[in-house]
């Protein structure tokens, strides 16, 4: 697969604002999020460990916590913001053309 790859992912329409939805992109689990009128891409994983991040809460200022480890992540950035958490998150990039909304995976 190209790093330059763009993949349709879901209609833009359909991610509900301040709330994950999980996608799978070649085989990679992401989250795809929705802040006000900003789509973002994340890897779903937690880095500190094996849960997935779609099963948790988007906090209105624009992190993501982990409901393992309640740990959290900026969605916009994937920096780790508090403890456990010593590993960012890996952002994707994400577009929107005829209301698609496409990813392409970084790292």
């Amino acid at each position: 697969m190209s790093p330059d790859t763009w993949h349709d992912v879901a209609d833009a329409a359909t991610i509900p604002d301040g709330d994950i939805v999980a996608a799978v992109v070649a085989g990679r689990e992401i989250g795809l999020v929705r802040l006000g009128e900003a789509l973002h891409a994340i890897d779903a994983t937690c880095t500190h460990g094996n849960a997935s991040l779609c099963g948790g809460f988007v906090e209105p200022d624009g992190s993501i916590e982990c409901p393992l480890h309640q740990g959290r992540f900026d969605v916009a950035s994937g920096h780790a913001l508090c403890e456990p958490l010593t590993q960012d998150l890996v952002v994707h990039e994400v577009r929107v053309e005829g209301g698609r909304l496409l990813v392409r995976l970084k790292g």
